[in-house]
């Protein structure tokens, strides 16, 4: 059977008994093995033996296979790689600097040192030629699984085989641990893969056997190739990690199968080479120690004991990389020329989604509320969804299975899927986290802007990936709908209390509670124009008034974060107000009532909507004051653990929220038991005027 090839039970196994190399080859790989042993030993810090098992893998795909120019590491149809198991990043560390990209052997040398840029695990944007911030074991597959995604679905809108323009052609790998694929994150995206036949999604699994605290076997016994069959993937096995000719074959194989992803499973040996150390877990996580290091590069025939040494010869068969990456993308550019002359308007868009810029127009259509329009702010949603959606064609989403709840659905957009690639809907299944990773997937590759729907309470399930999201300064949106108790009757394991505290206590997270549907518009037109950072819409289930525009404050104000809303008497900011009432989301309509009520009895309450804290934290001082006013006492009113407000509502203030779960009742009455009322906060805000300063 030739290699590759689908046998009885889809599984091949390939072994060769002469695939070493040449001498230049082995000298190639233990440079890379080198590095990896001497930047971990100096930093005291680090995982050596995955790297060093790795470094054959690394060598045929960077030196045979991978499309890539380390001159332009952006360079629009490269291939992708995604490392995974982002521990092993001294492997990737040493492969980008041996091929020329724009990394030094001092950085090398600076390995986990403060300001390099080659910290401990890889991170999109601080190291040229790295594609995604990894570590947390299983992220990295999910956001390959986006990027192939990403790769397929600008093919089928900007290809054009006919004629020769296939502009959008390349593959996406991913090397992936034992780690990766015991996370659960790792079975809901290769189990979205395999369902999505995503053929250009090629994934190498490291079977080195040995975990951190021993052997794989003290808690997995999973045959891996089995499961990812099941999944729908082509699987193949190398019995040899070492064997530069059968990883070659494999590879070749896999990008001839077109229907299905690849996964291909090689049988490596932790710190490969060492002595006392190889194929134990004392070379995961620590440094080999300096003794080791020296009897590893005896037993390797290295060339020298010296920290950091890289044979000239070698470095000259990595650097051939630099030509090589050159004359492909010269080549792609040339496909390139002839494309924009033969699909000028074609070649203009997608230079517009790549750079991301915004069409002209592009809220030409939003929607606008009247005071008659109450509804679930989940409902103006999906209305503002699809007004957009006209006119943004690279907003792509979907939902959790939720996408009537979520109201994410874009209309006349078509579902993803294998036979359908130029849609627009993503039915992710029952996978938040699965769904978290594969948008910043999407993200990364750029060419879209992507969101996913859920319910707040399932935020949860995808947390790790929105916080990589934000530490990366992506900008995927999410739809987070059924934001409060005011869902009611499902009880207090679908009723949100802690997720919002969570969710703001992310650095560079933005999440934005918008009070009615023409707050919802402005969220929208913020989620979309905002740079660096995630953003969440938190939403209602139940139905909230439309604020009245011609009588309160304007709902632009969102972009302020916080705004007033009314002034007593008959609002407009006439006077200095004795009282702040402010709050979010659907408590708005809270705050307005004990305004009113406040008012009639003689008071000045000042109403502020607060649908966003961090863009009012980055407010000017004194824009924070106008709205804010010192030594003013100060009511916030929010269906939440109150963490959020202490520092807006300052020493003589009161939060009116929730330190306990919730209770399944109709909404109404959840809210009146658990004081979440104007006459609570009428009450309260009287407290606070009578108690003296």
């Amino acid at each position: 059977m030739a290699v590759g090839e689908v046998g009885p039970d889809v599984t091949e196994t390939i072994s060769r008994a002469t695939g070493a190399g040449s001498a230049l080859d082995q000298l190639c790989i233990n440079t890379v093995r080198a590095l990896a042993m001497d930047a971990v030993q100096k930093a005291d810090s680090g995982h050596p033996g995955t790297a060093m098992a790795l470094a054959p893998l690394a060598y045929v795909l960077w030196q045979r296979h991978l499309k890539y120019n380390p001159s332009n590491p952006d360079w629009a149809d490269r291939d992708r790689f995604v490392l995974s198991c982002g521990h092993v990043c001294m492997l990737l560390y040493s492969v980008l600097y041996l091929t020329g990209y724009d990394l030094t052997l001092e950085e090398i040398e600076q390995f986990r040192q403060w300001g390099s840029r080659t910290p401990g695990h890889s991170e999109h944007g601080v190291t040229p030629g790295v594609e995604a911030t990894t570590g947390p074991l299983g992220q990295g597959t999910g956001n390959a699984v986006g990027m192939a995604i990403a790769e397929a679905e600008l093919a089928a809108l900007f290809n054009k085989p006919g004629a020769g323009h296939e502009i959008v052609d390349h593959y996406t790998y991913f090397l992936a641990s034992d780690g990766d694929l015991m996370e659960g994150v790792s079975h809901e995206a290769c189990s979205l893969a395999g369902h999505l036949k995503l053929g250009k999604l090629i994934g190498f699994y490291d079977n080195n056997r040995i975990t951190i605290d021993g052997a794989t076997d003290l808690a997995f016994s999973d045959d891996t190739a089995k499961r990812f069959e099941a999944y729908g993937w082509h699987v193949q096995r190398v019995a040899d990690g070492n064997d530069l000719q059968a990883i070659d074959a494999a590879i070749a194989a896999a990008k001839r199968v077109s229907d299905r992803p690849s996964l291909i499973i090689l049988r490596t040996h932790i710190a490969w080479g060492s002595p006392h150390k190889q194929d134990t877990a004392d070379a995961h996580g620590a440094p080999l120690g300096a003794d080791e290091v020296k009897l590893t590069k005896q037993n390797l025939g290295w060339t020298s004991l010296e920290p950091f040494s890289v044979p000239d010869e070698a470095l000259a068969r990595w650097r051939e990389a630099r030509d090589r990456g050159a004359r492909l993308e010269a080549d792609w550019r040339r496909k390139w020329d002839a494309y924009r002359k033969a699909h000028p308007d074609l070649a203009a868009e997608l230079e517009r989604r790549l750079a991301g810029r915004l069409p002209e127009g592009w809220d030409a259509a939003l929607p606008v509320f009247g005071p008659k329009d109450a509804q679930a702010t989940r409902a103006a949603s999906g209305k503002v969804l699809n007004a957009i959606a006209s006119k943004l064609p690279e907003l792509i989403g979907g939902s959790a299975d939720l996408t009537g709840s979520n109201n994410t659905e874009i209309k006349g957009g078509g579902a993803f899927a294998s036979d359908q690639r130029a849609a627009r809907n993503f039915h992710f299944g029952v996978r938040e986290h699965g769904m978290g990773a594969v948008l910043n997937g999407i993200a990364l590759h750029r060419g879209f802007i992507p969101f996913g729907g859920t319910f707040l309470i399932f935020s949860d399930y995808m947390r790790p990936p929105i916080r990589l999201a934000a530490l990366t300064h992506l900008k995927p949106i999410y739809v987070f709908t059924h934001d409060s108790i005011g869902l009611g009757e499902d009880g207090p394991t679908h009723q949100p209390i802690e997720q919002l505290a969570a969710l703001r206590a992310i650095p560079n997270m933005t999440v934005i509670r918008p009070s009615d549907p023409t707050e919802v518009v402005e969220a929208w037109r913020a989620a979309i124009e905002h740079q660096r950072g995630p953003v969440a819409l938190v939403l209602t289930r139940q139905k909230v008034a439309v604020v009245d525009r011609t009588k309160y404050g304007p709902a632009a104000g969102l972009h302020r974060g916080g705004y007033i809303l009314a002034d007593a008497p008959g609002g407009g900011g006439a006077g200095e107000p004795d009282i702040v009432l402010m709050g979010t989301g659907s408590e708005v309509e809270i705050v307005l009532g004990a305004y009113d009520k406040l008012t009639a009895d003689g008071r000045r309450p000042r109403a502020v909507s607060m649908p966003c804290l961090e863009y009012f934290a980055k407010q000017p001082q004194s824009y924070r004051d106008s709205v804010l006013p010192p030594g003013v006492p100060r009511v916030a009113v929010e269906a939440a653990v109150p963490q959020s407000w202490y520092r807006w509502v300052g020493e003589r203030g009161a939060i009116i929220g929730l330190e306990r779960f919730g209770a399944s009742a109709p909404y109404q009455r959840v809210y009146q038991e658990l004081g979440l009322t104007v006459e609570n906060v009428v009450k309260k805000a009287k407290e606070l005027l009578t108690t003296p300063r």
